[in-house]
């Protein structure tokens, strides 16, 4: 299914509809359906099972955290600790690999992607990461692989060959800093070296976003990709201590931050309060500077929901988040994650619906 590019009379003084994706002027018109880790509120997320779904669904862009492998291959899972969204911690044979590793300031123990080769990771089967909220997508745990970055990509062209449409990408590095200082891992080496082996250019749908301030500059002094900051709701960047993210959404800081990223991919209370759907200026700022922005995360479950917005039935139960959707469409960001783009993509038709 391909979405109509409709929405409300509201949101159409501010957006204006294109073809999907038909030029590289990626952000322009209707707001990007980028699916978050994949079609994640309906399969295990990083899964390409999950990447397919999202794509029939709609999305305009998919995003694949990326992660390495001790042989230096880029997989997709939400963290380098691997225990959350795999079944190692039941593999026998894995234990020996247990460590305990400070990771941006923080002690985690678990296993770890670079610790395992890629023959051995693909041993492992996905899981579903948050099934309090989820219950229905663990009935496919222990079905899918974890997928190579290159798997993806593949995944991706064959979708577009199939559907006539182009499908973006948006990686995420995860934790470059600390494989850097602490691995000896250069994931800037490594995605610049994968995207050019695998024949994807500047000019094509891609974004590469990522927390980290020195990541970001080091690919905008050795690459034309688009980059975008993202933007937590406390702390700074990790590489940058004396840097806070509060600052970095200030006219100042969005005027430092233009000078190595295309946009940013801040936190969706950024954008708007989600209590009183009052929108902050933050949108209108980045515009400015000509900034894309794109929000995360749009989800649907209580679970991920203000208490103001949830309903009865628990975590797992829909919340009320057409309203939340709604008014962050109408905020005028460029794109938006989310988990769900079934629901996305219905929410859009349906604002033009008699």
């Amino acid at each position: 299914m391909v979405r109509k590019l409709v929405v409300s009379a509201a949101a159409a003084l501010l957006m204006v509809p294109i073809p999907a994706l038909a030029t590289s002027e990626m952000g322009v018109g209707d707001p990007l359906i980028i699916a978050h880790r994949g079609a994640s509120g309906d399969r295990p997320e990083h899964t390409l099972a999950a990447y397919e779904l999202a794509i029939d669904q709609g999305a305009d862009f998919v995003e694949p955290d990326l992660v390495v492998t001790k042989d230096l291959e880029l997989v997709s899972r939400h963290e380098n600790e691997l225990s959350g969204t795999t079944d190692v911690a039941n593999r026998e044979e894995f234990e020996h690999l247990r460590r305990e590793k400070t990771i941006n300031g923080t002690r985690v123990a678990g296993w770890f992607a670079e610790d395992f080769t890629l023959a051995e990771l693909r041993t492992l089967r996905a899981k579903e990461r948050v099934p309090g909220s989820r219950p229905a997508n663990a009935r496919y745990n222990g079905l899918y692989q974890v997928p190579t970055f290159e798997e993806i990509v593949k995944l991706v062209r064959a979708k577009e060959a199939e559907t006539g449409r182009s499908i973006g990408l948006y990686p995420e590095l995860k934790a470059p800093n600390f494989l850097l200082e602490v691995e000896g891992i250069d994931m800037v080496d490594l995605i610049l070296r994968e995207l050019r082996d695998l024949g994807i250019e500047p000019s094509d749908p891609i974004f590469i976003q990522c927390f980290e301030v020195g990541t970001l500059r080091r690919l905008n002094q050795r690459s034309d990709f688009k980059l975008i900051q993202l933007i937590a709701p406390e702390g700074g960047p990790v590489d940058e201590p004396d840097m806070r993210y509060a600052e970095m959404i200030t006219p100042t800081g969005l005027e430092e931050l233009a000078a190595y990223a295309d946009g940013i991919g801040p936190w969706l209370g950024h954008v708007l309060d989600p209590q009183s759907m009052v929108q902050t200026s933050l949108v209108a700022d980045a515009h400015g500077f000509d900034l894309k922005v794109h929000p995360w995360t749009l989800r649907k479950e209580n679970g991920f929901l203000p208490e103001s917005l949830q309903n009865e039935g628990g975590p797992s139960a829909d919340g009320k988040w057409r309203s939340l959707w709604k008014a962050a469409i109408e905020s005028g960001a460029d794109g938006f994650f989310t988990d769900n783009v079934k629901e996305f993509v219905s929410l859009v038709e349906n604002e033009d619906a008699p």
